[in-house]
């Protein structure tokens, strides 16, 4: 299918993007996720935001938060281990409207976990840049293990989300001036939390260390998230990848992935770079493929 309508709808925004023979004719952005609706219902956001589109003579595939509790249809998950190839097969129709991808879940003892709009990326990551272990970052980081195209395993950590909280709803961020970029600053809070499993003692002291004058106040953010990014990843290496030495395939936009790949190569792990864009549009055209329209 070389014709069709994309759409990533998530938490806080929704971008979509209009497909012809191939090649995209027009790509929308707005803050409309499911949880800024603004009064609006999902079905008003969808119209405006296809507005002049052909979605009734089109295949529309939804991804993300979407099709979560506080989206547009409450779709079920697909139960791990699971193969992405089984994900085109188990859409679910809203209003007549479009289909939304399902999420995955995994609920085992000392691991439950769910993932909305990350399946899908994982569905283009295999084809264009395959591994044992996937690495997500984002809000909530994603680390995934899968086995050729099955998914059997994926644990969720909240590194950008407690960076966000800790910035601006804790201590540490209280009264701080307006943070710049320190190089430096990340690196030392990545080798801080990489090589000190004792996150909770390490966090208090990113506020101490400001207010002694050790660190500029303008430098609070990169260390922290240097300190968080370089837990994570220092973490996940010793349980999670449980000695796997393959590279990892990093899905996420350059920014983000710039931080994690600093953070993998200094716990001793190889990784190669897959754009988040380029896994999502790849994923969601193979589905749209699988659709008889």
């Amino acid at each position: 299918m070389t014709s069709y309508i994309a759409i990533d709808w998530g938490s806080t925004n929704l971008r979509a993007w209009h497909y012809a023979n191939g090649v995209c004719q027009e790509t929308r952005r707005s803050e409309a996720g499911v949880t800024r609706l603004q009064g609006k219902t999902p079905a008003e956001v969808f119209a405006s935001v296809t507005e002049g589109w052909p979605v009734d003579a089109l295949p529309v595939v939804m991804a993300g938060m979407v099709g979560s509790n506080a989206g547009w249809l409450n779709v079920p998950y697909l139960a791990c281990p699971v193969s992405l190839k089984a994900i085109a097969a188990r859409l679910v129709r809203v209003e007549d409207k479009a289909w939304i991808v399902p999420g995955l879940s995994l609920d085992r003892a000392g691991n439950q976990n769910v993932m909305r709009g990350e399946e899908t990326q994982l569905i283009g990551a295999v084809e264009l840049a395959p591994a044992n272990h996937y690495v997500m970052p984002g809000t909530h980081a994603k680390w995934v293990k899968a086995e050729g195209d099955i998914i059997v395993d994926f644990r969720t950590l909240m590194t950008g989300e407690l960076h966000h909280i800790l910035m601006n709803h804790s201590l540490i961020g209280m009264g701080l001036p307006a943070q710049q970029e320190d190089e430096a600053a990340f690196q030392q809070g990545l080798e801080t939390g990489a090589n000190d499993m004792s996150l909770l003692a390490r966090l208090f002291e990113v506020r101490a260390a400001h207010l002694l004058g050790v660190r500029r106040r303008e430098s609070v953010s990169d260390f922290l998230s240097g300190l968080l990014i370089g837990h994570e990843a220092a973490l996940m290496s010793a349980t999670f990848l449980a000695g796997d030495a393959e590279p990892l395939t990093v899905i996420a936009g350059s920014s983000l992935a710039e931080r994690y790949l600093k953070a993998l190569r200094f716990t001793g792990l190889r990784a190669q770079l897959l754009e988040g864009d380029t896994a999502f549009q790849h994923g969601i055209r193979s589905i749209a493929d699988e659709l008889e329209y």
